[in-house]
C-alpha cells in the first residue's frame, strides 16, 4: 500500500540527494489501522472464530473492536462507537454478505468514524476512499488514465489509473465512499454494476475487473442532504441501510465527547484540564436542549437554531476550549473557554439564530442553578 503524504515524515538521503518520505508516527491524525494497531493485533492474536475470506478479523472481533471490551488475556479494547450494539452487529454482518453498507444519519453521528474503523478492522486498510462532492468525476469511482502514457502508447493496463474502488475489487478489500448523495447522479450510477455484478468493465481494453472475494463497499450519507442528489431506487437496492442515531441520553453523549476530546487532546499534546467534565456536560446539555426544542427537565419549550448542533460539533467546541485553557489560561477548563465556541456553533444565521440564542440564554441558562459563570461568559461573548 502506498504511503500517503499525511502519514510521512521526511528522511534526508544519506547520499545527500533528494529527501525521501518514510512512514512516521508524527502524523497529525493517523489512520485507524495505525492509531489502534496494538488493539487490532491483540484481537487478531486471540481471535479463533471463523473469518470471511480476506478479513483480518472475525465478525465478532470486528464488533468487539468497535464497541470495546476486555480480551481473555486482560487486554482492554477501547470503544470506538458508543451506541446500540445491534447497530454495529448489523453493519458488520452486512459486510460479510454480498450487499454494500450505507451508513445514514444526521451530521455528526459518527458515520465517517464508523466507516473508517470498520474498514480498518475488516481489511486492515481504511485508505481506499472516494470523497463525494458535486464535482466528483466518474473516474473517481471507475478508473482514469495516465495521459502521458496514453498518448505515447495508446490504451493499455499500464496507462490505466485504478480508482480506490477498483483497487479494492482487485485486492478483496473494503472501499469507502463518503457523502454519497453529494455525488452527481451519473457518478452514483457507476456503482450499480459494480455492486450488482461485482464487475468493472474496461471497454477501451475489451477487459473487465472482477471483484475478488472479500470485496465490499461502505458508503455514508447524511439526512440533511436528501434531495441534493437522492439515490436512485436501483442503487439504493444494492445497499443495506443502517441509520446511526444521535446519542439517546445526555450521559451517553457526555461519554462520547469526553472520550474523543481526550484522544484529540493527547494527539495535540494538550494537557488534561481539571474539572473539564463539568464544562463538557454544560456544552452537551445546551446542544441537546436546543436540538430537541425542549429543556432536559421537559418543562420548557425552546426554539431550535438552524444548525445541527451535533456531537461532533460539541467535541470541536470543547477541544478548542482546552486549547484556550492550556495556552491562554491557567490550564483549567472554564466557562469562558467554551462560550465563544458555543456561540459560533449555535449562531449560524446572524439574524434568526441570534434571537433564538438570546432567548435561550435569558429564559433557561440564566435561571439554572450553578450556571451563573457560564451565563456571564456567554453574555460577554454575545454582546
Amino acid at each position: 500500500m502506498p504511503v500517503s503524504v499525511a502519514t510521512t515524515t521526511v528522511d534526508p538521503s544519506p547520499e545527500g540527494g533528494a529527501s525521501r518520505p518514510v512512514p512516521g508516527a508524527d502524523a497529525l491524525r493517523p489512520h485507524a489501522e495505525e492509531a489502534f494497531a496494538a488493539e487490532l493485533a491483540a484481537l487478531a492474536a486471540q481471535d479463533d472464530r471463523p473469518r470471511p475470506p480476506r478479513w483480518k478479523l472475525s465478525p465478532w472481533a470486528v464488533a468487539t473492536y468497535l464497541l470495546g471490551g476486555t480480551l481473555p488475556d486482560g487486554t482492554e479494547i477501547s470503544p470506538k462507537y458508543v451506541g446500540p450494539r445491534r447497530i454495529v452487529e448489523v453493519a458488520v454482518s452486512t459486510l460479510a454478505t454480498d450487499r454494500a453498507l450505507l451508513l445514514l444519519g444526521v451530521p455528526g453521528t459518527a458515520k465517517t468514524w464508523m466507516s473508517e474503523h470498520l474498514a480498518a478492522a475488516v481489511s486492515g486498510d481504511s485508505t481506499l476512499l472516494v470523497q463525494g462532492t458535486a464535482g466528483t468525476p466518474e473516474e473517481a469511482v471507475r478508473y482514469g488514465w495516465n495521459y502521458a502514457r496514453l498518448l505515447a502508447h495508446g490504451p493499455s493496463r499500464d496507462a490505466l489509473v485504478p480508482s480506490p474502488v477498483m483497487r479494492a475489487m482487485a485486492d478483496g478489500a473494503t472501499a469507502r465512499v463518503e457523502e454519497l448523495t453529494r455525488m452527481p447522479a451519473d457518478v452514483q450510477d457507476a456503482l450499480i454494476t459494480i455492486l450488482s455484478e461485482k464487475t468493472l468493465v474496461i471497454p477501451e481494453l475489451g477487459q473487465e475487473v472482477q471483484a475478488v472475494r472479500g470485496f465490499n463497499l461502505i458508503a455514508t450519507a447524511n439526512d440533511r442532504d436528501r434531495g441534493v442528489n437522492d439515490l436512485s431506487s436501483a442503487l439504493r437496492r444494492r445497499f443495506n441501510t443502517v441509520v446511526l442515531p444521535l446519542p439517546e441520553t445526555t450521559e451517553a453523549e457526555v461519554e462520547i465527547v469526553s472520550r474523543r476530546v481526550d484522544q484529540i487532546g493527547r494527539s495535540l499534546d494538550l494537557p488534561a484540564a481539571p474539572g473539564g467534565i463539568d464544562e463538557i456536560r454544560r456544552v452537551v446539555t445546551v446542544f441537546r436542549e436546543l436540538r430537541d426544542g425542549l429543556t432536559s427537565d421537559g418543562r420548557t419549550k425552546v426554539k431550535s437554531p438552524s444548525g445541527t448542533l451535533s456531537t461532533a460539533e460539541a467535541i470541536s467546541v470543547v477541544t478548542n476550549g482546552l486549547a484556550l485553557a492550556a495556552h491562554f489560561g491557567d490550564g483549567v477548563l472554564r466557562p469562558g473557554d467554551v462560550a465563544a465556541g458555543v456561540l459560533g456553533a449555535v449562531v449560524r444565521d446572524p439574524a434568526a439564530d441570534r434571537v433564538v440564542w438570546q432567548e435561550y440564554l435569558e429564559t433557561v441558562v440564566r435561571e439554572r442553578d450553578g450556571w451563573t459563570d457560564f451565563y456571564r461568559a456567554c453574555r460577554e461573548v454575545s454582546a
